[in-house]
């Protein structure tokens, strides 16, 4: 009788970075309850991450779009000039439609919405350590010249906070940036989007997620 031998799997190694405490506790929490996985470090910004980085030797790493000092995209950017980096997750709550589209671009193994259950963050951790690529549908024929695609972090970040319904004041208080600041970069924001007014911009991007 043969018997079935099903061979040990050393567990994912993590680390983990976001600007919340709230987050990161939760994703510590969730993290040691599971042994498939073993949480090797936290990060509150994106240049701790990359300390981490040059420090450590791990798997997988899940890291924030909107963060102090480094945000996701320039984590990634920076990742790509690294030999042998670990595979990236992007878990964010900004729901900026272009982000996914931007996480494949710089290289990014995988995005995860803050707005998913655990389970899928686990599966996608998973799935990206087994060297899977883990991302939402997204219509790749979409033009390349996508005025998404130019925004920066901060941009999309102030966009969805727009379709919101968040005054400027209100936005400030948010980000914890001045009135002024908010301005300067909604000014930028509605010349990349082509639009005259925050009508226009949060039209723009209703339409482009699909939510009219």
């Amino acid at each position: 009788m043969s018997v079935l031998i099903q061979e040990e799997r050393d567990p994912i190694e993590v680390v983990v970075a976001d600007k919340s405490p709230l987050i990161l506790a939760g994703l510590v929490q969730m993290f040691d309850l599971d042994e498939r996985f073993n949480l090797v470090a936290t990060a509150a910004d994106g240049e701790r991450f990359l300390e981490a980085v040059e420090r450590l030797n791990f798997d997988v790493g899940i890291v924030g779009w909107n963060m102090p000092y480094l945000n996701g995209q320039g984590v990634l950017q920076e990742l790509q000039k690294t030999e042998n980096p670990p595979r990236i997750i992007v878990f964010t709550g900004n729901s900026a439609p272009d982000i996914p589209r931007q996480v494949m671009r710089f290289g990014g193994a995988g995005f995860c919405s803050k707005c998913d259950a655990s389970t899928v963050l686990a599966e996608t951790v998973l799935a990206v350590s087994e060297g899977r690529m883990v991302f939402p549908f997204m219509d790749l024929s979409r033009s390349s010249s996508d005025p998404f695609s130019g925004l920066t972090a901060r941009e999309q970040e102030l966009l969805a906070s727009l379709a919101r319904g968040r005054t400027n004041q209100q936005i400030a208080n948010d980000l914890t940036i001045s009135l002024n600041t908010v301005k300067f970069h909604l000014k930028n924001l509605y010349g990349k989007l082509d639009v005259r007014n925050r009508a226009q911009a949060v039209a723009c991007y209703l339409n482009a997620s699909g939510s009219v």
